[in-house]
């Protein structure tokens, strides 16, 4: 049945989070979700200056919606990406992933364009800078102001240690920055940049450090804003770059100790891959929205599209996806607060894994939408921006194939001393209202050699299945998971010297993939033991959902599992028009929507 008895947890960050903090917590989530929802308004309804219509027609013209801009000026919504020791209302990821669920599902570009950008700069600064750089940066970002990051170089993609972009020591004191820096999000509007930049001609990570260059006080005449980049995807977004010629910043903006840009971008990337993912769930919610909406109301051959069995199964498999997609990310957003030193391959998996399953979500939907998936306005044009907006997350520094190339050196560490010899993730990991411990900025490690998630998987196959069928199906299936994980270890152990650094072979990049999988189906199965033991949630605790993820998952990675009982597909499509006829989310959380 999968629900076992809950051991002792080893893990002292446990005790914190389940402490008495966790209601106030969930009431302060709870409460921010439901004001940006309120505020935003119904997107469906054409009167609301936030519709659908609105939004696409904004994102026509190439721009972010004013009136959205506005709302979230209104809202503050800065604030959320500011930890409360530094005056703003970050306290827990999870819950910044609920709050811009709200964002994602109306508009991917809003949701960049306006605060992620800033999020993803500002967590450096979190991370490595000093409390005079934290106040600074507090204060743009409390008061309205936006943050840009630059990582990239065209010619150098991914390999960002390779950049040219220096700030070479100023005579004086300080540093000279010269170079460009392409493709950056609100270059032309940002009120600071976070520079990754070289401060050494020596080869090697010691050579690139990070700084925080805010704009006031700029020698205007070295410096000028790259035109900007026409997109096929968040068409919104203010794409550009930047040139600086000898432009002279002060020594106050050097984050962390020069030479260690790596690592702050790495430990940085960690809370971000962790928490972006979570937050398309919610472009994906509203993409199996909309194509429920057409199914009940559209009709064939004298009956509903939904009755179409190849139709109502594809609804019922994107919703499990969505689950299973939520179910990963919970468990990478928490595990940054309970589990620091496991998160670099949590979240890179998740960063990995999440958008593809949500893009082929998206691709599986089109099918049932048929020709109107090509329509670009109308009740059904939101699907067709959410479907072009959607894949921009899994480009950029944290894109698919860094997040493999993060995954794949740790592969052999984790299969001699991890798998099948750690103890389970504690089962706070699991619990989506549960309490928190406050970000710990300063324990986030570059490499892990632990994996509780996958022991997870590995101690559910040792509980004895339940009577119902359903039961039976997620052991079975648990089981063939557990055996395709002792594949990935023995297949891990084996790699050759240059299959375990970032330069490795496909068999490496697809070992990463499968293993990404597995703690797609380790996560699923947490979530849904803890929702029986706690008893909040009567859909969660149901093993038919969990066995049609694991039932999916194990086909993704070439398994051929029996059919699942007929009451499994029943189950998930019963829940799929509850959520739809309620207004309620398609994620773990069951939330109200306004539409």
């Amino acid at each position: 049945m999968l629900i076992a008895a809950e051991p002792q947890d080893p893990h002292p960050a446990t005790a914190a989070a389940d402490g008495d903090g966790a209601p106030g917590q969930e009431a302060r989530a709870a409460a921010r979700v439901a004001e940006l929802d309120r505020r935003l308004g119904d997107p469906t309804d054409e009167a609301n200056e936030l519709s659908y219509a609105r939004l696409i027609a904004a994102d026509e013209a190439g721009e972010l919606a004013t009136a959205g801009e506005r709302a979230l000026d209104e809202l503050r919504l800065g604030a959320d990406f500011v930890p409360g020791a530094e005056g703003g209302r970050l306290e827990r990821l999870d819950t910044l992933v609920r709050v811009m669920r709200q964002v994602f599902r109306r508009d991917v570009a809003l949701g960049l364009g306006y605060g992620v950008t800033s999020f993803m700069a500002g967590v450096n600064v979190w991370t490595s800078g000093d409390a005079a750089q934290r106040a600074r940066l507090a204060r743009i970002l409390t008061g309205g102001g936006k943050v840009s990051v630059a990582y990239h170089e065209l010619a150098h993609g991914n390999d960002f240690v390779r950049n040219e972009f220096e700030a070479r020591p100023a005579p004086g004191g300080g540093f000279l920055l010269n170079g460009a820096k392409q493709v950056i999000n609100n270059a032309d509007r940002a009120d600071a940049w976070v520079l990754f930049s070289r401060t050494s001609p020596a080869p090697g990570s010691r050579s690139h450090s990070v700084l925080f260059v805010e704009r006031e006080g700029l020698d205007r005449d070295t410096w000028r804003v790259l035109p900007r980049y026409d997109a096929v995807g968040v068409r919104g977004c203010h794409l550009s770059g930047l040139r600086f010629d000898d432009t002279p910043v002060p020594s106050s903006t050097l984050v962390g100790a020069s030479g260690t840009g790596v690592e702050t971008a790495l430990r940085a990337f960690q809370i971000t891959r962790a928490a972006l993912p979570g937050m398309a769930v919610g472009t994906a919610d509203t993409a199996l929205r909309t194509v429920v909406g057409f199914a009940l109301g559209r009709r064939l051959y004298r009956k509903s599209v939904l009755d179409i069995p190849h139709a109502r199964a594809t609804l019922s498999g994107a919703f499990t996806d969505l689950l299973t997609c939520d179910s990963l990310s919970l468990a990478a957003t928490r595990a940054v607060h309970l589990l620091p030193e496991q998160t670099s391959v949590l979240a890179a998996a998740t960063k990995y894994l999440v958008p593809k399953l949500l893009t082929d979500a998206l691709h599986e939907l089109s099918i049932v939408l048929g020709a109107r998936f090509y329509v670009r306005d109308g009740e059904h044009g939101i699907f067709q921006k959410h479907i072009r907006d959607l894949p921009v997350l899994s480009l950029g520094h944290a894109g698919s194939a860094a997040c493999q190339a993060t995954i794949i050196p740790q592969l052999s560490r984790l299969a001699r001393r991890s798998w099948f010899s750690d103890e389970p993730a504690p089962a706070a990991l699991f619990r989506p209202r549960a309490g928190l411990p406050d970000l710990p900025f300063d324990r986030l490690t570059l490499a892990s050699g632990r994996d509780g998630l996958s022991a997870t998987l590995v101690a559910a196959v040792d509980t004895p299945p339940g009577a119902t069928p359903e039961e039976q199906a997620v052991q079975e299936l648990a089981r063939q998971l557990v055996d395709e994980l002792r594949q990935v270890q023995e297949a891990s152990r084996s790699l050759a010297p240059q299959d375990r650094t970032a330069l490795a072979g496909p068999a490496a990049f697809a070992l990463a993939d499968r293993y990404a999988v597995l703690l797609a189906a380790a996560a699923a199965i947490g979530v849904r033991q803890q929702a029986a033991q706690d008893g909040g949630d009567a859909f969660l605790a149901d093993p038919a959902w969990l066995a049609a993820a694991l039932h999916r998952l194990a086909r993704r990675l070439g398994r051929r599992p029996a059919a699942l009982p007929a009451s499994v597909d029943a189950r998930v499509h019963e829940e799929v028009l509850r959520r739809f006829h309620a207004r309620t989310s398609y994620d773990l959380y069951d939330t109200p929507l306004t539409g």
